[in-house]
């Protein structure tokens, strides 16, 4: 931790994250946030992962799928590999505290703040007066998720650092306003790996979405060894062959892509991969990275589709995450009312 010592915060190490519950789940978030997650439930630190339905609806979300995409991101995070014993796995519209934080938070943050947040402009487009005013202030929540349990790290991807930032803005106003000094920690980002940003397999500048209307620009976590092999050839590529260097793949997004997300399944590094592959089109390396995802996913599919079936297991699983997550999220909405000057009764 960079800036952080302790004289500022002296609480515990504590990591926390979470994935939207809008939408199927896709190689992109498998391996820039779920093969994280299953990595840092075994720091020692308490972890954190929360699904965010809260935030999902600040687009509209059909209230009849919300349950089950809810239940299907938890899916996701047991089928590949979170242990519900040393991780906390919850529904964040379970914990009321957040609520309540975001609120007192809107109340602290600036709102010049926000209007420098890119990803508002981004998801607004140019008729930012028929977005919800959740969408606006999503950050704000983002900010509650996090200190609600005094998180000191958080795994994010390059897109949510300016959040994260705001988080730290926010933390560090409130301790400042109502003389706490070290009372909420300033979190740090947790960005590793050779694909934290996993790009469309159809367009080598855009991320790998669920809303991307083109299936094939993503693999899905559900989809089976044929679809996963199909959409790999179908992968948009170049015409000049690998290279022996990183470097050699700047200007080239589809071929850097490829090989980060080969990089990641194979847990070793792209310069490994290339020192492999060099010189070599990609009729030669599209069917290995094609058995490789193949073999490297057949587990969390298998996995998910037995848990979707059995949506009672996944049921107490969350249970069971919401009640610990309530246990370390009403000590701090309780103290944050004190000083806040809160009628106490």
């Amino acid at each position: 931790m960079t800036d952080q010592t302790p004289a500022q915060y002296t609480g515990p190490r504590r990591i926390l994250s979470g994935i939207q519950a809008s939408g199927a789940l896709h190689l992109g978030n498998y391996l820039g946030a779920l093969k994280r997650f299953t990595e840092l439930q075994e720091t020692g630190a308490p972890l954190f992962v929360f699904v965010a339905d809260m935030h999902a609806i600040t687009v509209w979300q059909e209230p009849e799928k919300l349950a089950a995409q809810t239940r299907e991101i938890a899916a996701a995070y047991l089928a590949s590999g979170l242990d519900p014993a040393k991780a906390v796995i919850f529904p964040q519209s379970a914990v009321p505290a957040h609520a309540e934080l975001a609120w007192i938070f809107n109340c602290v943050g600036r709102l010049g703040w926000l209007d420098r947040m890119t990803q508002f402009k981004e998801k607004s487009g140019k008729h930012k007066e028929r977005s919800s005013v959740g969408l606006y202030t999503y950050p704000v929540l983002q900010a509650a998720d996090i200190l609600l349990y005094k998180a000191t790290e958080v795994p994010v991807g390059e897109d949510q650092k300016q959040h994260l930032e705001l988080t730290r803005d926010i933390a560090q106003k409130f301790n400042n306003d109502f003389g706490t000094p070290g009372y909420f920690p300033l979190p740090e980002p947790l960005i590793q790996g050779p694909a934290t940003r996993v790009m469309s397999l159809r367009d080598g500048a855009a991320k790998m979405s669920k809303s991307d209307p083109s299936d094939l620009s993503r693999i899905n976590l559900t989809d089976d060894a044929d679809a996963i092999a199909n959409k790999v050839r179908k992968a948009k590529t170049d015409m000049e062959p690998l290279p022996e260097t990183v470097e050699g793949l700047e200007g080239r997004p589809e071929a850097k892509n490829l090989v980060a997300i080969y990089a990641a399944l194979a847990d070793t590094t792209r310069e490994a991969v290339l020192a492999e592959f060099a010189g070599q089109g990609f009729g030669a390396f599209k069917p290995k990275l094609a058995e490789l995802a193949v073999s490297s996913m057949a587990n969390v599919t298998a996995e998910m589709r037995r848990l979707m079936a059995d949506p009672a297991e996944i049921d107490r699983a969350l249970a069971a995450g919401a009640e610990k997550a309530r246990e370390v999220a009403e000590p701090t909405i309780a103290e944050v009312k004190k000083i806040v000057g809160f009628w106490q009764g």
